[in-house]
């Protein structure tokens, strides 16, 4: 999951190559810690938080089976 967050991430920037991605786990969550250049937020944010709000999404969706809620932080 970390993987498709990052590839998401690094197709709608400018500076993909800034793009960072890192998990912590607990028990009962999964935290991604979503790191862009400064520039890129707005555009990783979207209008009125659609974009990061589809993100969320999408990882949601692609980790049903589990029990543990998915959280998407920008860093």
């Amino acid at each position: 999951m970390k993987e498709l967050v990052e590839w998401i991430a690094r197709n709608l920037v400018d500076h993909p190559d800034e793009v960072r991605v890192s998990q912590k786990e607990t028990d009962r969550t999964i935290v991604y810690e979503l790191s862009v250049h400064p520039s890129d937020t707005g555009k990783i944010i979207g209008k009125q938080g659609r974009m990061i709000r589809a993100i969320r999404l999408v990882t949601a969706a692609g980790h049903l089976p589990e029990t543990k809620r998915i959280h998407i932080e920008l860093v």
